[in-house]
């Protein structure tokens, strides 16, 4: 394994923010991971596990601890059985899936960060989400000190969580299987309105998968949601802030608030969540409550393209990026009395 002292965190990360780890190890095998995670353990040594870093906002004082990055690489594809080493690139093992012909995760294109992370967020978009064609996975149990296997029932996915999520100090994801399908080249039905209209087709059809992928990416792309070293609006972590679910009562409440605010005939998005609740969205509210594409005058502003994504538009520290998330936090609950909770991960810091 490789070993740094005071080794910079921020170029590890999308946000491109946050102080040096005392020392970053990283590893390129399952055993190396699983070697360096029970060496932390046994010391008693704070441990910081980074994928590719696209779901994190590491504090300006760093982490005084072991950051382990994990680039571990390993793209198995069986038929329709698909396995990946938790430091393959997501976006790269999506287009292979789509180019071998197979259906399932041609939606989730364009989102950055690694493989091994994916089933931590139950990552989603466009109408897919990870959990619907995962079958296990495997992963370290810091608990039990082993190498166990969990399948998608024992991963107890729903929206943006997972136990992996619940319980982060538990698990180090190693390897994540899924079952695809060969629809002869064809896309999954398409669930997302937006991409549909874009492929001029009905939500339920199918279209080429390339197809399907690659408007996916377009979409992401006009959003500032597609990886650009260039362009700041991709300097961010995709969606800062996850959809709110309401219960029947607390949507009936927050619609009367939206309409003294904003007039008898606005009914803001509504999307069925489980029984009894509805999902609205973040996006919506932050732009509804003043927040507008570009808001912001220092190096923290959201981005030009989506009101969703908050960017550092260089030179920025992580607390000019939270006094912005705080201020849109504020703002949104005054407006209409919903508290927007942080999509990625923090470290050593907290809104």
């Amino acid at each position: 394994m490789q070993e740094l002292h005071d080794a910079p965190l921020a170029p590890l990360t999308t946000f491109r923010l946050g102080g040096p780890a005392r020392r970053l190890l990283t590893a390129t095998t399952d055993a190396d991971v699983v070697d360096a995670v029970r060496a932390a353990d046994a010391e008693g040594t704070p441990l910081l596990v980074i994928g590719g870093g696209s779901n994190l906002v590491i504090g300006d004082k760093g982490f005084d601890g072991t950051a382990l990055r994990i680039a571990t690489t390993g793209f198995h594809l069986d038929g329709t059985t698909l396995e990946l080493a938790a430091g393959e690139v997501w976006t790269d093992a999506v287009a292979r899936t789509v180019e071998a012909g197979l259906a399932g995760i041609e939606c989730l294109a364009g989102i950055p960060g690694s493989a091994g992370a994916t089933p931590i967020q139950n990552v989603g978009a466009y109408g897919q989400e990870v959990s619907t064609t995962l079958t296990d996975v495997v992963a370290y149990d810091r608990a039990a000190r082993e190498t166990v296997t969990l399948t998608k029932d024992e991963c107890a996915f729903s929206y943006r969580h997972s136990r992996f999520k619940e319980d982060p100090a538990r698990y180090v994801v190693l390897r994540v299987r899924f079952l695809l399908e060969d629809a002869g080249g064809l896309s999954a039905p398409l669930k997302y309105a937006e991409t549909a209209r874009a492929l001029g087709v009905e939500p339920g059809e199918r279209v080429p998968a390339a197809l399907a992928r690659d408007t996916v990416l377009k979409l992401r792309a006009g959003k500032g949601m597609v990886l650009d070293p260039e362009d700041h609006d991709t300097w961010s972590a995709g969606s800062f802030f996850t959809n709110p679910i309401l219960t029947e009562q607390a949507y009936e409440d927050f619609l009367a608030r939206a309409r003294a605010r904003l007039g008898d005939d606005v009914t803001p998005p509504a999307f069925p969540a489980g029984e009894g609740l509805r999902k609205t969205s973040a996006a919506w509210l932050i732009d509804k409550a003043g927040f507008t594409k570009g808001y912001g005058t220092g190096p923290a502003r959201i981005s030009g393209k989506h009101t969703l994504a908050l960017t550092n538009r260089g030179g920025a520290t992580t607390e000019d990026l939270l006094a912005l998330a705080r201020e849109v936090v504020a703002g949104v609950r005054d407006a209409f009395g919903i508290t927007l909770v942080n999509e990625p991960v923090t470290v050593g810091v907290s809104l």
